[in-house]
């Protein structure tokens, strides 16, 4: 990640989540036009993979401004949610990971609906093309950036589990146990939805999987690494260079990277530093 990040660091789209929630007000604009002019004209943006494959290209980029449901109130609540949720999120991982978490979740989106019309073919023997032209219009409207902005606040969860925050503007409530609860109902849409709902939110939320799984990973025992670098430093004594800054997890210092961040961690018993990537990541030390 780190040798893509210096050389495509600099394509990275910067403040990600407000570029997705205007891709939304554009698709409102539109969803009002076309409601105006007595037409449905998202459905010519939807991620339909069977009219991408009939020469509808263009439907590979125009899903992402689709909206996930009507404008009111409670959207934008939630719009404005999200947008400080992905804020906090790029600010802690960095402009780039963002992206590719961002955009790998879209990629795995795609491919999903390809996967599941070829599914959808196999399951059904074939079918007529009038019917398959009704079947994936009416399925192309799962596949969306919605679950994409669930994944989000998973990965939110996730980095920071025990912040707090207030449910319904009153009851405080610890990050992870909301995150528990809405992994819970994914596994219930999963089940209890159809096949495209199926495909879709298993497919958006493929990027989060990969990241709990690299987190996981990546969560070494700070003691571990501190008692390491402490015996590294005793051995090469008068021959390592003598650096002001070391992560106690991944030990990297300003040496490796000059654009590097650290900071001490002061839920931490001990002087413990860690880089930007392990900040908030890290497992406190008791």
């Amino acid at each position: 990640m780190s040798k893509f990040e210096k050389k495509f660091g600099k394509y990275a789209i910067h403040n990600l989540t407000m570029v997705l929630i205007m891709c939304y007000v554009a698709g409102y604009v539109i969803e009002l036009m076309g409601s105006a002019a007595g037409n449905n004209l998202l459905g010519f943006l939807t991620l339909d993979p069977y009219r991408i494959l009939h020469g509808q290209i263009w439907r590979l980029v125009t899903w992402v401004i689709v909206p996930p449901d009507s404008l009111d109130i409670f959207t934008i609540i939630m719009l404005l949610f999200y947008y400080n949720l992905g804020t906090a999120l790029e600010r802690t991982w960095g402009t780039y990971r963002y992206n590719v978490y961002i955009f790998s979740g879209m990629l795995f989106t795609i491919a999903g609906s390809f996967l599941c019309m070829g599914v959808l073919y196999l399951l059904t023997g074939g079918m007529a093309t009038e019917t398959a032209s009704v079947v994936f219009y009416s399925g192309s409207y799962a596949f969306s950036t919605y679950y994409i902005n669930l994944s989000i606040f998973l990965a939110f969860a996730a980095t920071y589990p025990d912040m707090q925050v207030l449910l319904m503007f009153v009851i405080p409530v610890k990050v992870k146990w909301m995150g528990i609860l809405d992994a819970i109902l994914m596994v219930y849409t999963v089940i209890a939805g159809n096949l495209f709902t199926k495909f879709a939110v298993v497919a958006s939320l493929l990027n989060f999987v990969l990241y709990f799984y690299r987190l996981h990973r990546s969560r070494i025992s700070p003691k571990q690494m501190h008692r390491k670098a402490q015996f590294e430093r005793k051995s090469n004594a008068g021959r390592a260079k003598v650096t002001r800054h070391k992560c106690a997890v991944c030990g990297r210092t300003e040496e490796d990277d000059p654009n590097l961040e650290f900071r001490f961690c002061s839920k931490c018993n001990g002087n413990y530093e860690y880089c930007q990537y392990h900040l908030f990541t890290h497992e406190h030390i008791k």
